[in-house]
């Protein structure tokens, strides 16, 4: 097949293959451009290069060859028309809130979202008279009665950290542009290997791709995928101008990164749908979250929203005794965490090696409590990034952390 007709190959063969154009050295493998600049032919080319008439490279901030490699890559991946990479997942977010707000717009937003955005949106925004109103994610009511008539923006992530609610996307987006609004998915725990939120009607897709496209807990960095006019533009001219650029090295990290994606979740989600139905039958937990039981609230939905998959992030609450209060069930739940001896106590996700979290006490730590238990997530709350290593190993590392909190 003509390298032309690249948007007809199969996703598996454009995670390794688009965004690719070689440079007379006939490399294989993706070069790394570790240049700031770029140098012009001529004075006139230098000159419509800026005026923006001569498509090409100008300086790395804003065009670099191996971020746009990654770029392309991920866009035709997502099924989008533009990607712009960013320094992190944060900035991503930040840079298309640049892009579509203005002060005295308002966001109406999923209370389950990374503890960090809450913090963004709450403390930082409202700096620049952008007000957010958080709901709960699965409620649509709640959506749709807290829409104003200023309000722009809906931001959600879909299935939610750490409790994997999930969200009707399609249904969002029609309330979203019925309102004159935009729908931001972060996509960052599905991948568009499990799910596309573009095709099903978001107006932007958002990945760290510090998390399962990097997959190794190797670098930092974010990706806004959607519309040419609106990702290419608009969110564009925000990196461009203020600088949250991805570098070049942790661009070449991402593009490889994808080409084993789908290959990697296939394997987290086997183990962690082993993990999600022994950990449900466990007589120390209380409940799991993971998509992919047939107990989950939203079973259907995620059947049916990602692609046959359900990812490998779930999340388990601890049996206590009647009566503990809050304190109590955070040093239970940390005694279950120092307990064991394989898994990493730490906050990423989507490494190929498991990680333990208490999410009240990390990701969620700088949350007001009454917001934190509003979201459900409580100080019993644990959470577990399934890696790649044998799930009977993590399975019995885990049991170390029970028989901890047994005695």
């Amino acid at each position: 097949m003509p390298y032309d007709d690249k948007d007809k190959w199969d996703f598996a063969t454009r995670a390794v293959r688009a965004g690719h154009k070689r440079s007379p050295e006939g490399e294989q493998s993706e070069p790394i451009f570790t240049t700031s600049s770029f140098v012009f032919d001529t004075a006139e080319q230098a000159a419509a290069r800026f005026a923006g008439d001569d498509p090409g490279n100008i300086y790395s901030r804003f065009t670099n060859p191996t971020v746009r490699t990654f770029e392309e890559r991920l866009a035709t991946l997502e099924e989008g028309q533009r990607c712009v990479a960013t320094g992190s997942g944060m900035a991503a977010i930040f840079s298309t809130c640049l892009a579509t707000l203005k002060a005295g717009d308002h966001i109406v937003s999923s209370q389950s979202i990374f503890g960090t955005i809450t913090v963004l949106f709450n403390n930082y925004l409202t700096r620049f008279g952008i007000e957010t109103t958080f709901v709960p994610l699965t409620d649509f009511d709640a959506w749709k009665n807290a829409i104003r008539d200023n309000t722009r923006l809906l931001f959600l992530e879909t299935p939610s950290n750490p409790l994997l609610e999930v969200a009707d996307i399609s249904a969002l987006a029609e309330l979203a542009h019925a309102n004159k609004s935009i729908l931001v998915v972060d996509n960052t725990i599905c991948t568009p290997v499990l799910q596309r939120p573009l095709t099903l009607g978001a107006d932007v897709s958002i990945n760290s791709t510090t998390k399962y496209i990097d997959g190794q807990g190797r670098s930092i960095g974010g990706a806004i995928i959607g519309s040419e006019a609106l990702v290419g533009n608009e969110v564009f001219g925000v990196i461009r101008t203020c600088g949250p650029a991805m570098s070049p090295f942790n661009a070449w990290i991402a593009a490889k990164g994808l080409e084993t994606l789908s290959l990697r979740l296939q394997a987290h989600s086997a183990s962690a749908q082993f993990l999600a139905l022994w950990l449900e039958q466990h007589e120390l937990v209380k409940k799991v979250y993971y998509t992919g039981l047939a107990s989950h609230p939203q079973h259907d939905l995620a059947n049916r929203q990602q692609h046959g998959l359900h990812g490998g992030l779930l999340s388990f609450e601890l049996k206590g005794s009647s009566g503990q209060s809050p304190d109590q069930e955070k040093e239970r739940a940390w005694q279950f965490c120092n307990a064991t001896e394989m898994v990493s106590i730490t906050a990423n996700l989507g490494d190929t090696k498991t990680i333990l979290t208490h999410p009240a006490s990390t990701t969620h730590g700088r949350v007001d409590p009454e917001v934190r238990a509003a979201a459900g997530i409580s100080d019993g709350l644990l959470r577990i990034a399934v890696g790649l290593e044998a799930v009977t190993d993590i399975q019995g590392d885990l049991e170390r952390g029970f028989n901890a909190i047994s005695k």
